[in-house]
């Protein structure tokens, strides 16, 4: 994974607008926290992360919509 960007999510609408701007993109993404990696394209494991926490999306390839999306969520 080469690109990185670390995201916060404000409400569960977020969460959902962001698991299916992932799942429209044909390459893997994974989102994390400490020690926790879960599929992007999972919105039980996206969830599971909790929404107040600040979290670190990768990606290994390039999609303009999905990125529109996560700098919605970007924290400096």
């Amino acid at each position: 994974m080469e690109n990185k960007m670390k995201i916060q999510f404000e409400t569960a609408e977020d969460v959902k607008t962001f698991v299916k701007a992932a799942t429209e993109c044909d390459f893997d993404i994974d989102v994390i926290y400490n020690r926790m990696v879960v599929d992007a394209k999972s919105i039980l494991g996206v969830f599971s992360l909790g929404l107040s926490n600040c979290l670190t999306v990768a990606y290994a390839d390039r999609n303009d919509k999905f990125e529109n999306i996560l700098g919605k969520y970007a924290v400096a």
